[in-house]
Order: structure tokens, then sequence, then C-alpha cells
């Protein structure tokens, strides 16, 4: 029989309130949770630290920057991944939707990238199911709307693969998140190092790639959400109309909506917005779009991502908690909420019979200091 572990002494943030209090778990769930500072005979005193779900990641673009460190460089998979699942562990993360996407160029003279979802989405299983990581891993298929391959690469899973959302990503410059030019011109030539003309003849190709494809793969993107059984997702939703075509596919989830309008209209058709960590913490969007403050003083706002800095997370739900006088609301935007959206109810919440995910954290001047992390009840970092 697997002994009792008790935490005492602990600020558990729970779903409407911070209370001094103990937490007790055995067999990776979550079996008591008391109020009180009492601290009973071999329990964990937690000196007052504050006790929190683990949190919950659904869009990261993390694992592709352990893909390549740098900029022509690729890593080994197994190795990538096993980076990123421990440094997701390091940040509080315990359950990631790994961002994977599908759709490639591998026509013209600019900037193509092949097929790799299929291949990474078998290791991060096979992985999985060794018990080989540390946190708890989902597959994200970010569909790449303005590309050559989409319908193929889908046709390569089946609803065995259990993949738990499909996103539609459409970054054909001039619209969504570059409807700002010079915002794509600044973005890829300081990426690619394009010349002049070359950047010229990018942007042609990728006008053509979306006047080809554009139509068949938006069709194919929420055919294959409906077949995978997965949750379907919008990205840089810009205008009201965008979201009224994303509620009629079956969106359920907005990534990053660039306007207000755009976030009005997702919370009247009753679809999630979800927006970077980075830009709560750095006080905008580095692509010139709508600030996730702005959102959050708009009510506008109920899901953080971490996007390209998992160490944000936490961060950016404390600062949502200070800028709400509301630490539970700001730290349901990277427990409950994300989890609740994807289906997970097995998560996201301190009470009894929940998953025993937990994140152990103190304060210095607002900045969140994490301490410890467990994934289903095994301290992971």
């Amino acid at each position: 029989m697997t002994e009792q572990t008790i935490f005492a002494n602990a600020s558990l943030i729970l779903n409407d309130e911070v209370v001094r209090g103990l937490l007790a778990i055995k067999d990776g769930i979550i079996t008591r949770v008391d109020h009180g500072s009492h601290v009973p005979k071999g329990a964990v005193d937690l000196g007052g630290d504050f006790l929190a779900p683990g949190l919950v990641e659904l869009h990261t673009d993390n694992l592709e920057r352990h893909l390549s460190p740098r900029p022509k460089v690729d890593w080994p998979y197994r190795a990538a991944i096993l980076a990123h699942d421990r440094e997701l562990a390091g940040t509080g993360i315990t359950t990631v939707f790994d961002a994977i996407r599908v759709g490639s160029i591998v026509s013209g003279t600019s900037k193509r990238y092949g097929k790799y979802a299929r291949r990474m989405a078998d290791e991060i299983l096979g992985m999985r199911a060794a018990g080989l990581l540390r946190i708890s891993h989902h597959i994200h298929l970010r569909a790449e709307i303005c590309s050559e391959t989409l319908v193929d690469e889908f046709a390569e899973f089946t609803p065995k693969d259990r993949i738990g959302i499909v996103s539609m990503m459409d970054h054909t410059p001039g619209q969504r998140q570059f409807s700002d030019l010079s915002k794509f011109e600044t973005y890829v030539r300081g990426k690619y190092t394009f010349g002049d003309q070359e950047y010229l003849d990018y942007v042609d190709f990728l006008y053509g790639l979306q006047a080809k494809f554009g139509t068949r793969h938006e069709a194919a993107t929420v055919e294959a959400a409906k077949h995978l059984g997965a949750a379907l997702a919008s990205h840089d939703d810009t205008t009201p109309e965008q979201v009224i075509a994303s509620q009629a596919y079956g969106v359920t989830i907005a990534e990053f909506p660039t306007t207000v309008a755009a976030a009005d209209a997702c919370h009247a058709h009753g679809i999630a917005t979800i927006m970077g960590a980075p830009n709560l913490i750095r006080g905008g969007s580095h692509s010139g779009n709508v600030a996730a403050a702005e959102l959050a003083d708009l009510d506008r706002l109920d899901i953080l991502s971490s996007d390209y800095v998992p160490a944000g997370l936490l961060m950016a739900a404390v600062q949502l908690g200070d800028l709400w006088d509301d630490l539970p609301r700001g730290i349901a935007t990277v427990t409950s909420q994300p989890a609740k959206v994807v289906g997970l109810t097995d998560r996201g919440s301190l009470q009894e019979g929940q998953r025993a995910d937990l994140i152990r954290f103190a304060t210095l001047d607002g900045t969140p200091v994490l301490k410890e992390t467990w994934c289903g009840g095994t301290r992971v970092s």
C-alpha cells in the first residue's frame, strides 16, 4: 500500500480563494483538502508557500526550439523531446500539448521545410508509453494552411493517435498575425536573412500558395479535427467575420486573436480566448497586435499560453492575479480553464479525486519563484 503524503501549512490556491491548509495525496491522487495551519506529525511543512495545481499548456513552440537550437542545425528528436520535457517540468508545467506542424513547403527557391509531424508524434507517444517523460504529453497538430502537403500529412494520423488539438494557422502575409506587412518583413528578414528581391519573391510565392491551397486546406483541417476527435482551434482571428467563420467550422478555442473586435466576437460566440504570456509580461505583442493586458481589462482573456517562453506561464498567471486582484482567477487561466476546453476533467484544481499535479512556489516582489513540481504525485522538479 502506497503511503499518504501530506503537505501542510500551505497557502492553497483553490478555485475561488486562497486559504492556509493542508493537502494529502496517495497513489497519484488528491485525497484530502483541509483548512488550518496545523502541521500533523510526518507532514511536509510548506512554511506558507503557495500550493497550486500543475500548469496546463495548450500551445507552445518550445519543442521546435530544441529541434533547431541554431539556424540550419537539426537536433536528434529524442534528445530534443527529453530536454523540452525537463524544461517544462522545471517551470511548473505538468500537462503540455506539444505543437507539431503539419503542412510543408517542398518547392520554390526561397524557404523550404519538410514534413516531420508523423515521426515526431511517434517519438512522443512511444516515449510516453515507455514512461520516459516526466510530465503528461499530448499532441497538438498545427495545420499550416499556406503549405503544399497538408492533406497528405493529415492522412498519416488516425483516431488511435488521440490527438488533443488541431489548429488552423494561416501565416500568409498581409492578414491575421501579419496584417502589418512591415512587421512581417522585419520578422522574416530577421529570421532568414533574405535579400530585397529574395524577400519579395518569397512573399509572392506565399500568396500563390494561399490562392491555390487555402480553401482546400481549411476544409481539410476542419475535417481532420472531426475525424481525429480533436478540439479545433483558430489562430490569429482579426475580424468578427473570421470569428463567425471559425464558429461555423466548430472552433472552440481562439489562439491569440489580434484585435479587440475579434476577442469580443469570440466572447459573444462562446469561444475561449488564449493569449500569450510573453505578450502580457512584455506589455504588448511583438507583432504589433492587441495587448493581452487590454483584453484582460475587458474580461476577454480566458487562457494563457507560454507560447515561446515556458517560464513565462506561471509568471504571467500571477501577474494576471495582481491585475484582477484575484490570484485564483489568474491561476485558473493556466490550470482549470485550459484543462476544461480540452476535456481533461481529472486535473486543473486542488480537489479530492483530482490528479496530484502540483506546484509549490513563493513570490519575490511579485515574481513567482518555483520550488517544486509534482506530476501524478511524483516529484519531477
